[in-house]
């Protein structure tokens, strides 16, 4: 591996106003000596990107973007291209994952490593969490639509050899579903049901409720071709349902004889109607759990009667812990989390508009867009 360093780097730079990034020539960052330095040879595109960049500012005025030009891209993973002094536990050389996840790494909930209860949760490259993500935006504005980026060691997890960057950098969408599954605790015993079960997210549920365990996976989308191919997956632990063949409720109580599901995993696109959310929902039996990580905008009036009366239990999820992320990369080589089901459509980074627009022929969850700087 070439372990020089430039002074210079190639980076998608995203300007206000405008949904067109132009590649440049900047700084390549220097690191503290608590901070790492990751060679990006893979970055995600996530769905929502374009929703971002358009809607954000409109739809959550007090929740900031990173200062612009922005170097957005929320799904990094490469090699490890230099460490600061005091940094242990992954030297150069190592393949990591690098989490979005930015805190003030000093307060009670990160001192326990809880950084998703930080005050300071910021996403770099993305969109922060407060308006206290302006400070995070000074120390780490960028995401991974460069050729190099600097990261708190807090942030990188390494990954298993058979683990391809490609794969890696899908990381994130499965990580936010196998967060949300591990809160509800699924395991061996557990009936899963995953509301948009052929999207990014819902396939990250789907792998990740095999991964864990999970007897049965229900899965509900609209597409019946992609339905076929999350069925294939495993055929004798999920069972799918079209939502054009009507509601889901004599499907799901005929399946469970009437008691419901033990999780109900809500993965629905940006800007799907409540109904959706709250369909699921109640297909929950009695002491179950309930864990939204799509993205329902809007009030949703919850029937908390029913709720209370049922012990019914309702999360929320929007990411995943370093400890997650250890755990995954651990499925990943012994085989049980299986990704081999992605395809990656890639681009270099000069083609990231390209790329934008491949979402629309995209086959659900199964197409996986990436972008490699270094091309």
């Amino acid at each position: 591996m070439d372990t020089l360093i430039p002074e210079k780097m190639r980076a998608a730079l995203l300007h206000e106003g405008s949904t067109s990034p132009v590649v440049d020539d900047i700084d390549v960052p220097d690191i503290d000596d608590e901070e790492v330095l990751v060679r990006v040879r893979a970055c995600g595109i996530v769905p929502n990107l374009l929703n971002v960049v358009r809607r954000w500012s409109t739809v959550f005025p007090d929740l900031p973007l990173p200062p612009f030009p922005a170097v957005l891209g929320l799904d990094p993973a490469g090699e490890i291209a230099d460490v600061g002094a005091r940094v242990k536990g992954v030297k150069v050389g190592d393949r990591v994952y690098v989490s979005p996840i930015r805190t003030c790494n000093t307060c009670r909930h990160c001192a326990d490593g809880d950084y998703l209860a930080c005050a300071h949760y910021t996403f770099s490259g993305y969109f922060g969490f407060s308006p206290k993500s302006r400070e995070i935006y000074k120390r780490y504005p960028s995401g991974g639509f460069a050729e190099y980026m600097r990261a708190p060691s807090y942030a990188v997890a390494k990954i298993p050899d058979r683990m391809s960057f490609d794969a890696a950098a899908r990381m994130g969408y499965i990580g936010t579903a196998y967060g949300a599954l591990r809160r509800a605790e699924v395991g061996p015993e557990t009936v899963v049901l995953i509301n948009g079960a052929s999207g990014t997210l819902g396939l990250g549920g789907v792998l990740s409720a095999l991964a864990l365990g999970a007897r049965r996976v229900l899965g509900v989308a609209r597409n019946r071709t992609l339905l076929e191919r999350v069925k294939a997956l495993a055929p004798e632990r999920i069972e799918t349902w079209s939502t054009e063949d009507g509601p889901m409720d004599k499907w799901v109580n005929g399946i469970t004889d009437g008691e419901g599901v033990d999780v109900a995993l809500d993965c629905l696109p940006f800007g799907s109607p409540p109904e959706l959310f709250l369909s699921s929902l109640m297909l929950v039996r009695r002491g179950g759990v309930v864990v939204n990580a799509g993205g329902v905008v809007g009030d949703v009036s919850l029937p908390l009667d029913t709720l209370m009366i049922k012990g019914i239990s309702v999360l929320s999820s929007n990411w995943f812990t370093p400890k997650d992320a250890r755990e995954m990369s651990a499925l990943v080589d012994s085989g049980a989390l299986d990704l081999s089901a992605l395809t990656h459509q890639t681009y270099a980074l000069s083609q990231l508009e390209q790329a934008l627009s491949g979402f629309d022929s995209r086959q659900g969850g199964f197409t996986n867009i990436v972008i490699h700087p270094h091309e």
